[in-house]
C-alpha cells in the first residue's frame, strides 16, 4: 500500500516521532497507519509526545542581530534540565531558531514551527521532534520577539539565563562609536540585572498607574489613621506624588539610578554620553527575557511519595 506526504505528516503529529522514522515505519508497514504506529512503539521511537507533557523550565535565552544592527530577535527555548541546555546540539538549535525569527518575522510560534529549519528539508516542528528523540528530554520553543529600526544592542547573561535587546535612536552618532557602544552595553546589563518593566513613566499603561495610585493612597490613609496627629486629606493626596516617584524609580529604566554611578539616573547617563559624542542617544524600547520565568517548576515531595506508597 502506498503512502503520501500527508500520511507521514499525520503519523508524525500522532506519535511525535521524527519524519525519517515515520517514513521508515510506513514503509515497513506497507502504508498501514496502525502498523506504522506499532512499529514506532516497538522501536521506542514514539516517545516525543509523552515527553512533551514534562515540565521544561530550564533551557536558554538567545539573541540574533542583523549585520547593520537595525533588527534583532530574542528567543527562549526550554529544556527539562540545565545539563541539556549546555548540550552543543541544543545550543545550535536555539541559535538557529533565533536566526529564523530575525530573518522571517513569523507571526507566532506555530508560524515559526512551519518554517524550514536551516540546512535541512525538515520544518522546525519536525526538527524539534528530532531533538526530543535524540536528546531524550522535552524541548519547547516558548516565546520570541523581534525589534526593527534604529540601532539595536543585545546582551546575554550567564550563558542564556537572561537575554536583553535594546533599541536606540541615534542622531549625529555612529553606531560604531566606542562611547555609545559602552553606554548601550551598560544599559543592557542594567536591564538584565534590575529587570525594569518600562522605558519611562510615560510608557506605563493608565490602568497600571491608576492601580498603583490607589494602592499608595490606601496605604497613606491607613498610616494617617494611626498617626498621633492625622493630616488633612488634601495633604495625603500630595504625598502620593512622592510615593509614585519611588515607584517610577523601581519599574522605569530611565528613572532608575545608574548601576555604575548611583549619583545619576540612566536618563542622565544617556544625556552625558550624548553631550560627550556631540549627538543624541535616545532609548526607544527594550525586551528582557529570563529563562523559565513564570513557569511553575515541579517540586518533588519525597515524604508525600513515601506516604502514598505505604498506603497502597
Amino acid at each position: 500500500m502506498a503512502f503520501s506526504a500527508a500520511d507521514v505528516k499525520n503519523l508524525r503529529e500522532m506519535t511525535g516521532a521524527g519524519m525519517r522514522d515515520c517514513k521508515k515505519a510506513l514503509t515497513a508497514s506497507d502504508g498501514d497507519m496502525d502498523g506504522a504506529i506499532k512499529f514506532l512503539r516497538e522501536k521506542g521511537l514514539a516517545a516525543a509526545a509523552k515527553k512533551a507533557t514534562r515540565i521544561a523550565a530550564e533551557g536558554m535565552v538567545v539573541t540574533a542581530v542583523s549585520e547593520d544592527k537595525s533588527a534583532a530577535a530574542i528567543v527562549e527555548v526550554n529544556s527539562e534540565t540545565d545539563f541539556v541546555a549546555k548540550n552543543e546540539k541544543f545550543v545550535v538549535f536555539a541559535e538557529n531558531i533565533a536566526k529564523l525569527v530575525l530573518e522571517n518575522d513569523p507571526a507566532d510560534v506555530d508560524a515559526l514551527k512551519a518554517l524550514t529549519y536551516p540546512g535541512s528539508e525538515l520544518d522546525v516542528a519536525a526538527m524539534l521532534n528530532e531533538m526530543v528523540l535524540t536528546i531524550g528530554e522535552n524541548i519547547q520553543i516558548r516565546r520570541f520577539a523581534r525589534l526593527t529600526g534604529g540601532t539595536i544592542e543585545t546582551y546575554i547573561h550567564m550563558g542564556g539565563k537572561v537575554g536583553v535587546i535594546a533599541q536606540f535612536e541615534l542622531e549625529g552618532v555612529c553606531p560604531c562609536n566606542e562611547d555609545f557602544k559602552e553606554a548601550s552595553h551598560d544599559l543592557c546589563m542594567q536591564v538584565a540585572a534590575v529587570a525594569p518593566q518600562y522605558v519611562s513613566s510615560d510608557c506605563i499603561p493608565e490602568a497600571v498607574l491608576a492601580e498603583e495610585k490607589e494602592i499608595q493612597l490606601n496605604k497613606a490613609r491607613e498610616e494617617n489613621a494611626k498617626a498621633a496627629k492625622p493630616k488633612p486629606e488634601a495633604v495625603i493626596e500630595k504625598m502620593i506624588a512622592g510615593r509614585l516617584n519611588k515607584f517610577y524609580e523601581e519599574v522605569c529604566l530611565l528613572q532608575q539610578k545608574f548601576v555604575k554611578d548611583d549619583e545619576i539616573t540612566v536618563a542622565k547617563m544617556l544625556q552625558n554620553v550624548s553631550a560627550k559624542v556631540g549627538g543624541k542617544i535616545e532609548l526607544k524600547s527594550f525586551i528582557r527575557y529570563e529563562k523559565g520565568e513564570g513557569i511553575e517548576k515541579k517540586k518533588d515531595d519525597i515524604a508525600a511519595e513515601v506516604a502514598a506508597m505505604t498506603q497502597k
